[in-house]
């Protein structure tokens, strides 16, 4: 299947970048320092303005072997094409794109997504982009899954199995809204179910600030907790709704939400967590189940254009 720009579009009206920054208005320029952009000197609508679809997740090779895949899968690039690093500029984040299709790797942590997150949504607003899907895939782990499952997240929580974001800012504490879009996620699995290749739940992911202690892994350098309370908790995540674990989904979720974007979670899980805390998968193993929430991805973008050609 060819896709052209025009199928990625939605029917009705336009719904645009909404930035929550009345200060940007009064800017001559606006660099986008991490990115090595900037409104001065790039043609932000030349370049990006027919971006509808973003898909970002933590590594740049992930996100560079997505590109290519997505490319060859829906027919956007030539075969065999490579396609250039557009922040090449700078080594904090990779950027890829072909025909309407984005590619941002953000790093690991809420930090370095924090940080990517806002000179995207800021890129997209500036190219004047409009009907935009945003797609965290990544990896995770699991609670009460097989490895290999994947998870489209319905609400990321936090430790305390809360749907909510908290952030200090000047000095008080902000509670931000982690709910990700329910038809979005209802398509995704539609999707899954129609490969019918590996095991696809919709359930809560749990943000967390660290891998170790945050997880209640006993494999760090510090651990002042026994087997049995680290079990007692991930069963009662479990008991909450929560199906994974990661450390990306809540700002992901809070500023997408603010942003007025449409967006959503996809990750396989590499290990069941109520089973141990070391992956131990092979290379080769881990490989195919990373490209798991790709094949998702390519069903689903399909079905968009489907979509929007009978519209």
């Amino acid at each position: 299947m060819i896709l052209n720009v025009s199928q990625f579009c939605y029917p009705g009206r336009e719904n645009f970048i909404h930035l929550c920054n009345p200060h940007l208005e009064k800017m001559k320029e606006d660099i986008l320092y991490h990115f090595a952009l900037g409104t001065g000197t790039h043609d932000f609508p030349a370049l990006f303005g027919d971006v509808k679809f973003v898909c970002v997740g933590g590594s740049p090779s992930r996100m560079k072997a997505f590109i290519t895949y997505i490319a060859e899968e829906l027919g956007l690039g030539s075969p065999g094409c490579d396609y250039p690093n557009i922040c090449a500029g700078t080594d904090r984040y990779a950027m890829y794109k072909v025909g309407p299709v984005l590619s941002v790797s953000h790093g690991m942590g809420i930090p370095s997504i924090s940080i990517m997150l806002h000179e995207l949504i800021k890129l997209l607003y500036h190219a004047k982009c409009s009907n935009i899907t945003i797609i965290r895939i990544g990896t995770s782990g699991g609670i009460g899954l097989e490895p290999g499952s994947v998870v489209i997240t319905r609400q990321s929580v936090d430790a305390t199995f809360k749907p909510q974001f908290e952030q200090v800012i000047l000095g008080k504490t902000v509670i931000r809204s982690t709910n990700l879009d329910e038809q979005l996620a209802k398509e995704l699995m539609q999707c899954s179910k129609e490969i019918n290749q590996f095991n696809t739940v919709i359930g809560n992911t749990m943000c967390t600030l660290d891998f170790y202690e945050g997880q209640g892994r006993l494999d760090g350098a510090i651990c002042l907790y026994n087997e049995e309370e680290k079990l007692q908790y991930l069963k009662e995540a479990y008991d909450s709704g929560v199906r994974n674990i990661e450390m990306e989904s809540s700002v992901f979720a809070a500023m997408c939400n603010l942003s007025g974007v449409k967006a959503a979670v996809v990750c396989v899980t590499l290990l069941n967590r109520l089973e141990g805390d070391q992956i131990s998968s092979s290379h080769d193993v881990l490989v195919e189940y990373q490209q798991r929430p790709q094949k998702l991805l390519k069903s689903w973008s399909r079905l968009l254009c489907v979509k929007r050609s009978f519209a």
